[in-house]
């Protein structure tokens, strides 16, 4: 584990860690509780489509979402309800898009992980399978045009998507143009049910970074302190204008590929193992052994962001659906709908 400690930092450095882990922690927390209520609609018959949730890799997202600032640029992943909260999603956002609110951020028109908003730099989610670097990669061109710098785009994918052509050929067009790009890689051991080593033959998928000529880092997907560490200093190179960053994270994803997967297919020695840890738990723990945190306090957090995820499901379910005989369907980006990007 990272020691942010070691070296007996400043005063203000020790607590403006302890500021970030707690804040951190608390969005992986509100990002697992709501990830849980929208399996358990699910298996009710409330919610319609897929439900995929971020069990295990909340650690990962939250510092992505967090290690971003206003004027950034992210495309989150299936799994990222942390970093989209982190990033400024509010779960009432999440609530409506899930259960297809007409006041939604997307007015209840698409699939429940296709949501964003894109003149804010949060970007809805076109795929998994890299699909969504060369948006990013385009984004950032735009602005480069346009004399706007300082701008970091971060988008993440599993590493099965690595396998395909859009991982390739976007990550070679950001290398050769220099973008500041933050490709997060959360190697959580299965692409759906295909085990890694059925993926990749090189003994870690950082190596690839070389080959591209971009920076790469690797860290404990498990640990937060790490997540946090390293992803914030790959968000800062890329700023300071070092080029593409190919952040991977070892894990495991501690749950089906959606809830309609039982995930049977896991090896209970890998789910045993290191890798298998749960990055909340770990988290919690570490806040207790710091002294951050009592656990009464753990466990009145854990109540509080029950009872907001309880209301803003709430207030959803009470809203109407679009009516698909008056609804005109136009695109988002037109004047019809163009009060969605106010």
């Amino acid at each position: 584990m990272i020691q942010m400690v070691a070296s007996r930092p400043a005063t203000g450095e020790v607590s403006s860690c302890r500021d970030a882990y707690l804040s951190a922690y608390r969005w992986m927390l509100l990002g697992r509780i709501l990830d849980e209520k929208f399996a358990s609609l699910y298996r009710a018959g409330k919610i319609h489509g897929g439900v995929f949730i971020g069990r295990g890799q909340e650690a990962l997202s939250v510092a992505i979402g967090q290690s971003l600032r206003k004027g950034d640029i992210f495309a989150p992943l299936i799994r990222d309800q942390a970093g989209r909260l982190a990033f400024g999603e509010s779960v009432l956002e999440a609530a409506r898009t899930y259960l297809g609110s007409v006041l939604g951020p997307m007015r209840g028109r698409d699939g429940n992980v296709h949501r964003g908003r894109p003149k804010e730099g949060y970007l809805p989610m076109i795929s998994h399978l890299g699909a969504m670097i060369p948006v990013v990669n385009g984004m950032l061109l735009a602005r480069r045009f346009k004399g706007i710098a300082g701008t970091v785009g971060a988008t993440c994918l599993g590493e099965g998507g690595t396998s395909t052509g859009a991982f390739h050929e976007a990550l070679n067009q950001a290398a050769v143009e220099k973008l500041p790009l933050v490709l997060i890689i959360a190697n959580n051991q299965f692409a759906y049910s295909t085990p890694s080593s059925r993926q990749f033959a090189c003994r870690s998928l950082v190596d690839r970074a070389a080959g591209y000529g971009v920076e790469g880092h690797s860290l404990d997907g498990t640990d937060l302190t790490a997540c946090l560490k390293v992803v914030g200093e790959a968000v800062a190179n890329a700023r300071d204008g070092r080029g593409p960053q190919l952040v991977v994270a070892r894990l495991l994803r501690l749950c089906g590929h959606g809830e309609h997967d039982d995930a049977g297919y896991v090896d209970t020695k890998l789910k045993q193992s290191p890798v298998g840890r749960d990055c909340l738990k770990v988290a919690g723990e570490y806040l207790v052994r710091q002294n951050w945190a009592e656990r009464e306090t753990l466990v009145a957090w854990r109540n509080e962001a029950t009872q907001k995820v309880e209301e803003a499901i709430a207030k959803a379910q009470r809203e109407p659906a679009p009516d698909p005989y008056t609804e005109n369907w136009c695109a988002l980006a037109s004047k019809h709908l163009s009060e969605v990007y106010e």
